[in-house]
Formats: structure tokens, sequence, C-alpha cells
């Protein structure tokens, strides 16, 4: 909570106004399969909840930092928001049709990503849909800073990254019908970093 207060509260809405390219494709497919609920773990400042939200979908976002929480009530009033840490699932009765989860499975470690994985699946109504994104192993930064697990390393301080390759991905999905899965390049220019590509995999399944 402390690491992500900070970088909101010092960088504002980190990553801009736009969608990230991964929640466009997922829109597309939730859109053909006729989804109404789309839970969005790690919503961030809501630049992807207000994409699904536009579009007439249900959505409810959880988000660990306060600070994000605000610039999303002021961007996206449509998505129902809801501060707490998403290892805290299930935070209602009512399951989803869908989930969408961009960047977020892999700043845990082994233990906590299955604990994560596992409560998600549990909001979901049979047959429903997940989205995930993640950092994949073709990633710039993969490989640098302290080695916490096996392909998982804290390249900043307080935030391990997993780097998840095909076949890694793929099992940790093992529990439900895979139907796509992708890479993708996706540019962001934040921070002291500034204009800079991140490499990702996405993973699209029915429960």
């Amino acid at each position: 909570m402390e690491y992500w207060n900070e970088r909101f509260f010092r960088e504002g809405e980190i990553w801009g106004k736009n969608p990230s390219k991964t929640a466009k494709i997922a829109l597309k497919l939730f859109q053909e399969r006729k989804v109404r609920t789309v839970l969005v773990p790690g919503a961030g400042y809501g630049r992807n909840t207000k994409l699904f939200s536009d579009n007439g979908f249900e959505v409810v976002g959880i988000e660990i930092s306060q600070k994000a929480l605000v610039l999303a009530k002021k961007h996206d009033m449509k998505t129902q928001f809801i501060h707490d840490n998403v290892l805290n699932l299930p935070i209602r009765e009512q399951k989803f049709d869908s989930i969408y989860c961009f960047n977020v499975l892999h700043l845990f470690q082994k233990e906590k990503r299955e604990i994560f994985l596992k409560r998600c699946l549990d909001q979901l109504n049979s047959n429903g849909l997940v989205f995930f994104v993640v950092f994949s192993d073709n990633e710039k930064s993969f490989g640098k800073g302290k080695k916490i697990e096996e392909n998982t390393f804290e390249s900043k301080p307080r935030r391990p990254v997993h780097y998840f390759t095909e076949e890694d991905l793929r099992d940790h999905f093992k529990n439900i019908q895979i139907i796509k899965t992708g890479e993708i390049d996706e540019e962001e220019e934040h921070g002291e970093i500034g204009k800079h590509v991140h490499t990702l995999r996405y993973i699209f399944g029915k429960k």
C-alpha cells in the first residue's frame, strides 16, 4: 500500500488517460460473449475500468491505493470502486461474468499468486471469463535486480516482479479452459524513465 500510494502521489496518472491496448482486446472479447459484469482487481486510477463502464458494463474495481482511488472517482463515475487488497476477495456474494486484470498477478510471489488466482476464479459465475495481463520474460527488465524466486526479481525496492514464459502462464491457468494467449508491446511514458516499451503477455479463458 505504501509503495503504490507514494507512486500515485508523486506521478498521478502514471500511465496516462488512455486504456491499455489489452483492455481494448478484452472489451471486444467480452462484447462478443455478451458479458454484463466485470471485476477489475488492481483498478488503479480507472483508465481501464472507464473503457468497460463507458461501453455499458457493470464494473467493480478493487484498488489498494487510496490516492489512486481519489483520481479514479473523478474520471470514472460509473464504476463501483472498493478500497481493499485484492488478496481479500471475495468482496460480495454476487458473482461476476468476467475478470479483467492488468499487470497485477506478476506483482506477487508464487504462493500469493496461487491464492489470488483461486480467489478470482471463486468470484466468477460458472463459465465466467478471465483476461489477465502480465510481464513477459521477453520484457527488457527481466533479470534485473535482486532475484527473489524463479523468474522473479526486485527491479525496484519493495516491488518484486515475476516474468512469465508462455508455458508458465498456461500452467498458472491450467484449471480453466484457455481460449487464447498472446504477447504485445505497449508503449508508456512516465517518471524518470520517459518513453519506453513493455512486453506483456495476456491470457483469455473460461472457467
